[in-house]
């Protein structure tokens, strides 16, 4: 699993999506955060709570090449997947040409009106961590607001103690208290679970799982 570490990003706190994808020329390899496949803590979750999507909505926040969103679809979910970059959208389009996700090309800064409120299900994983802490309350207070009443936002990221430094090139893991930031938004935890990988420059993970009040 490659790890994702950006040099230099741009002082926008979105715009170098884009151009990375494009550099990447359909090379996964080139792509840092790309996995060959669905996240495990994503299909992990979907197996063990025995979720069954059909009847229900689901939103994918920076898909990128779209394997989560597709793991979604097969659990049954109607799915929505979104990302700034057009390059990695039509990426996904070409990887799974029979697909029953609805790839749309979105600013997390920006979102749809009607997305307000709209899904049962809200999974990120590590889009927070590749943006600055500068914008981190306003992103977790959007990604929040797309969960409908009692539906559930599934955060996956990186973790760094509150008063570890975050490091100097992207990704900056999250402290726990700006993943605060979704209960000041109204969400309420329901379950939370920590990893460890001890190779890894981000030894801390975890994965929480909360409920739209």
């Amino acid at each position: 699993m490659s790890e994702e570490i950006v040099e230099n990003p741009s002082a926008d706190p979105s715009d170098w999506f884009e151009p990375l994808y494009q550099k990447a020329n359909g090379n996964v390899k080139q792509v840092p955060w790309a996995l060959p496949g669905a996240v495990p803590y994503l299909t992990n979750w979907l197996e063990k709570n025995e979720i069954e999507g059909a009847g229900h909505s689901a939103v994918v926040v920076g898909c990128g090449l779209g394997d989560d969103a597709e793991a979604l679809a097969m659990a049954g979910f109607e799915v929505t997947a979104f990302d700034i970059s057009e390059s990695a959208l039509a990426w996904a389009k070409t990887r799974f040409p029979n697909s029953t996700v609805h790839y749309i090309t979105a600013a997390l800064f920006n979102l749809p009106k009607q997305w307000k409120g709209a899904f049962n299900l809200v999974f990120d994983f590590r889009t927070i961590q590749a943006l600055p802490l500068a914008v981190r309350a306003e992103v977790i207070q959007n990604i929040a607001s797309l969960g409908t009443k009692e539906g559930t936002v599934l955060v996956a990221t990186y973790l760094r103690g509150d008063n570890e430094p975050p490091g100097e090139s992207a990704p900056w893991p999250l402290t726990m208290a700006e993943l605060s930031e979704f209960e000041k938004s109204g969400l309420t935890v329901v379950k939370q679970e920590r990893f460890a990988k001890g190779e890894s420059r981000f030894r801390d993970r975890i994965l929480i799982q909360y409920r739209v009040s």
